[in-house]
């Protein structure tokens, strides 16, 4: 047993500790039991006894003691129990099915939230999946098509990585909100968790796609998903980065479009919510309110195992105890 392992040590029964206090009591019995066993002379000078070698028996007489009060604070301690705890946990947890649908037209540059709508959503999309730690989550993209850039997967680490790669440009431009939504629910359609949940991120209003938004609203219900719709931009205008002709780019301000009758829509009649959010400040606080909207039901028991240390410590206290014996009666045996 190494040093790392007595720091964690615990007692089952730490009251025997409190008997370690004898230990003094034995000690100031030896040297007053030994005081009065000694034989009195009286003499008018020891100067001449200065000089007489001391053998080295009576130098080493008091290892007995030492190897007995060893002993004691041995069996003291090992009738404590010393012991270690080893805690397993075994999770069960009815775990929520998401898959978070992000809008990338290029629209998502626009900078009225920093640094732009498309970072800010994929920093907050981030932390998000940090706080569901036994969810399973997924991600779909979506412009003028989309794509299924993770399924869904216990798997945070590879999610978070695939978040971190999504960048406008990615797929053809446009925004097919249809598409995205239905894209996600073919994602949880053959998912048996409890609840089933969507998060829809757009800034746009539906303009392209093979799939209408309603078609795909319909679906959703048919597969009791629940979905939450995000409308992403400020109230009126928002910087927008403009490429010019000579290669430069330009912030031009444009119009905010969202639908947000047709996300309010299809957030109430699945059992969601819709949200605005005018900045990256409000798109964190969406987040957090559909963390705390979607709770996962997680049940923890935890298992402990104790290993016991008390034997090395008894052995010990045999040891000095023959050890004890054999010296007080063999070279120790001349000596009161």
């Amino acid at each position: 047993m190494d040093f790392s392992t007595w720091k964690n040590i615990e007692f089952a029964y730490p009251a025997y500790l409190w008997l370690l206090l004898l230990v003094p009591v034995l000690i100031y019995w030896y040297f007053a039991r030994r005081k009065g066993r000694q034989s009195v002379m009286m003499v008018s000078s020891i100067e001449g006894l200065k000089g007489l070698p001391v053998s080295w028996k009576v130098r080493f007489r008091p290892l007995l003691l030492v190897l007995r009060l060893l002993a004691v604070v041995a069996l003291i301690v090992a009738l404590a129990r010393p012991q270690t705890s080893n805690t397993s946990e075994s999770i069960d947890s009815e775990g929520i099915d998401i898959v978070m649908a992000i809008d990338i037209s290029g629209s998502m540059l626009a900078e009225d939230l920093q640094p732009n709508r498309m970072e800010a959503a994929k920093k907050v999309a981030m932390d998000f999946v940090d706080k569901r730690i036994s969810d399973r989550i997924g991600l779909v993209v979506f412009s003028g098509e989309s794509f299924t850039q993770c399924p869904i997967t216990t798997d945070h680490a590879v999610l978070k990585n695939q978040i971190m790669q999504v960048k406008s440009g990615m797929l053809q431009d446009g925004t097919a909100i249809g598409m995205g939504l239905a894209t996600s629910v073919d994602r949880l359609r053959n998912s048996h968790a409890k609840s089933k949940v969507i998060i829809l991120l757009t800034d746009g209003v539906n303009n392209t796609g093979l799939i209408d938004p309603l078609t795909a609203l319909e679906i959703s219900k048919a597969f009791k998903i629940r979905v939450y719709t995000i409308g992403v931009g400020t109230i009126g205008k928002a910087p927008f980065p403009m490429p010019m002709a000579d290669g430069t780019v330009q912030m031009v301000m444009q119009d905010v479009q969202i639908d947000e009758p047709l996300m309010k829509k299809i957030s109430k009649e699945t059992g969601g919510k819709y949200f605005r959010a005018t900045n990256t400040t409000d798109l964190k606080n969406i987040y957090n309110e559909i963390d705390q909207l979607e709770k996962t039901k997680v049940e923890i028991t935890s298992y402990k195992r104790f290993a016991e240390h008390f034997f090395i410590l008894a052995m010990i206290a045999l040891a000095c105890i023959l050890l004890e014996v054999i010296l007080r009666y063999s070279l120790f045996k001349s000596l009161p």
